[in-house]
């Protein structure tokens, strides 16, 4: 925020929308019993000199629920693929079948869905924190606002009110998007 300028609830509100939309991106890439292309977002794969992400060197689709489908566009990466599928912590083993990848999902095991809860928890934590650092930023713009008298004692305790409650509401969409994501990884 400029200086003398006033600080307004929207901009932060977006902000805090944003560290939302990251924490459902996250999730997005953590494994439960189905098939999720979203699941190999996070796969870097070593291919023409450098490491690149796995959706360009190939497409990934979902043909049936237990299974992904890769196929690769180059031949001469399929081992790379392969490798990085692999060495990606996921627990998925690939079959190669030409320059297509078959990976079939296998069902999680009692003691992998606990850590997956675990992790999705550490990645709502995350983004908690991202949402009180942008409450602290307002704080402190608002103060800085009310300093340099952009605006009056009234409109700064007005402002604070509704950046704590704005604040609120998103660590309890939080909370919601991983109560449910707990819920989808403990389903059997």
């Amino acid at each position: 925020m400029a200086s003398g300028e006033k600080p307004t609830i929207s901009t932060y509100s977006s902000r805090m929308d944003k560290a939302v939309a990251a924490l459902k991106e996250e999730f997005g890439s953590l494994r439960t019993g189905r098939a999720s292309a979203s699941i190999l977002d996070q796969v870097m794969v070593d291919a023409y000199g450098s490491t690149v992400p796995l959706n360009t060197v190939g497409s990934v689709s979902v043909p049936e629920p237990r299974s992904i489908s890769v196929s690769v566009w180059d031949k001469g990466v399929v081992v790379s693929v392969e490798k990085a599928i692999r060495s990606a912590g996921l627990g998925l083993n690939p079959v190669v079948e030409g320059t297509n990848l078959r990976i079939p999902i296998p069902p999680l095991t009692e003691e992998r869905r606990k850590d997956l809860a675990k992790i999705a928890g550490k990645y709502a934590e995350q983004q908690k924190i991202a949402v009180r650092n942008v409450r602290r930023d307002a704080m402190d713009d608002i103060k800085k606002a009310q300093k340099d008298t952009v605006i009056t004692e009234d409109e700064q305790k007005k402002l604070e009110t509704e950046i704590q409650k704005v604040t609120d509401d998103h660590v309890k969409k939080i909370d919601e998007a991983l109560k449910t994501k707990e819920q989808e990884i403990m389903q059997v």
